[in-house]
């Protein structure tokens, strides 16, 4: 059997390191050898940086939210402390968000965490939405007459089927829904 060079297989290869090799000072970008290590230690400092950056980014917000604390006279220990005594479940990061950008909402917080300290207990206020109602008119295909109907709500499966099979399902749902509509409004004329 003859002999089989590698050739553009390993010229692929190299050119793939030197191309990911890119911007490198020095011969690290130029030669495959010191470029090949230069890529595997890069690859271990950037997972190993992964992790940390969580770690940084936490200490960042907590040195934002300390400072903030000190322009109220209270500790970022204390006033962490009330928050958790109060109930009150804010992350770190939004905390440090309304440190900067909301300085009035920040000192609400500061003085709920200064409250359930000193043993008051906070109640939060409640926040009522308003919920749009929705109406469908459906035509009875026996009296021709237009009746609101209310819409019902059907769930979809998430698993993931053909194209045509995603069709099929979403027909049945509307037909579902109208078929139902229109049963309500017969059983309304036949209980009249």
């Amino acid at each position: 059997m003859a002999r089989v060079k590698g050739g553009t297989v390993a010229r692929a290869r190299r050119k793939k390191v030197l191309k990911e090799a890119k911007g490198y000072f020095g011969s690290k970008h130029r030669l495959y050898k010191t470029a090949h290590e230069q890529l595997m230690h890069s690859g271990e400092y950037a997972f190993r940086d992964r992790r940390q950056n969580k770690r940084n980014f936490r200490k960042l917000w907590i040195a934002r939210i300390n400072a903030a604390c000190r322009e109220f006279e209270i500790s970022y220990s204390k006033f962490i402390n009330g928050l958790n005594k109060a109930g009150v479940t804010v992350n770190r990061k939004m905390l440090s968000e309304l440190a900067i950008d909301n300085k009035e909402a920040f000192k609400d917080l500061v003085t709920i965490a200064k409250d359930a300290l000193n043993g008051k207990a906070y109640t939060p206020k409640e926040v009522k939405v308003a919920a749009k109602k929705e109406e469908t008119v459906v035509t009875d295909a026996k009296s021709e007459k237009k009746t609101p109907a209310k819409k019902t709500t059907t769930t979809k499966k998430t698993t993931e089927t053909k194209p045509a099979a995603k069709a099929t399902t979403t027909k049945t749902a509307k037909t579902t829904t109208k078929t139902t509509a229109a049963k309500k409004t017969t059983a309304k004329k036949e209980a009249k």
